[in-house]
């Protein structure tokens, strides 16, 4: 029986668990974030404030418009898209808040595969 209560009290600790989502800290700032591209890692850095985040990527600018749904979820829309692929908009969403760092997964809207990413606040 007491093996039994111990299991129970650990699921109860468990479920209570909130992962840190102080995602307002994150809306405007400078940020870095690095990825793998074709084996290499390459990093970005974006500026973002409550309607605009300009990123500098591989000697490269573009900009794109925010529309917040709330405090923690975006949709990027590129200003000047080159392709049909850049005219989709991007659906952003802030997971977890550590420090000055975040957890994020994104899509492109209307689909369902995510990809994650973690960026750092740098400003």
């Amino acid at each position: 029986m007491k093996p039994f209560i111990v299991i129970i009290f650990s699921l109860l600790l468990c479920s209570c668990y909130n992962p840190e989502r102080n995602c307002k800290d994150f809306k405007t700032g400078t940020f870095e974030f690095e990825s793998y591209l074709n084996g290499e890692l390459k990093k970005t850095r974006f500026v973002r404030n409550d309607t605009l985040e300009i990123d500098y990527f591989d000697n490269k600018v573009d900009s794109s418009s925010i529309r917040w749904i709330n405090d923690c979820e975006y949709v990027l829309t590129n200003l000047n898209p080159k392709s049909m692929a850049e005219e989709k908009p991007l659906h952003m969403k802030i997971l977890t808040t550590e420090g000055d760092t975040y957890t994020f997964e994104f899509s492109i809207v209307g689909e369902d595969k995510k990809q994650k990413g973690t960026a750092r606040k740098i400003k």
